[in-house]
């Protein structure tokens, strides 16, 4: 049997992922961001105060590779850590008013980068893109618990 690239869902999924990074840090480099950070902020413009085990969780990364993140962006000054109200032993993730200003202005580049990346498919092979990524990465996560 023969690979090829071209028909592998990996290749594919990875290379996309590679120029969508690639033109998402063209937008977001002027505004102070960089790709590494985005999806930790995503989270916490979302719900901010999560914990750096959540985040861990959440965006599916190595404990190790979002404690550097989070050094970054607390030297950055897009967070704060501060202990949990109920549990010292908990840190939270805060944001700070520098990247509360960001979200918007962020958000409005990733749109746009997403609208490039779909601008030659329909509405309807759109939403069946995203559901079918969406199924893949459940699939992937419920594969990555079994032993």
């Amino acid at each position: 049997m023969t690979f090829k690239k071209e028909q592998s869902a990996g290749y594919l999924a990875n290379h996309m992922a590679r120029l969508f990074a690639r033109g998402l840090d063209a937008r977001i480099r002027p505004l102070g961001l960089s790709t590494g950070i985005f999806p930790a902020l995503l989270e916490l413009w979302e719900n901010d105060g999560l914990t750096q085990k959540e985040l861990v969780t959440r965006l599916d990364i190595e404990q190790a590779t979002m404690a550097n993140t989070l050094n970054r962006m607390e030297r950055d000054g897009f967070v704060t850590r501060r202990k949990d109200a109920t549990d010292g032993r908990v840190q939270r993730v805060w944001l700070t008013n520098k990247a509360h200003k960001l979200e918007g202005p962020a958000i409005s580049a990733a749109k746009a980068q997403n609208a490039v990346v779909l601008s030659t498919l329909s509405a309807k092979e759109q939403a069946d893109f995203l559901k079918l990524m969406g199924k893949a990465v459940a699939a992937m996560r419920a594969g990555e618990k079994k032993p």
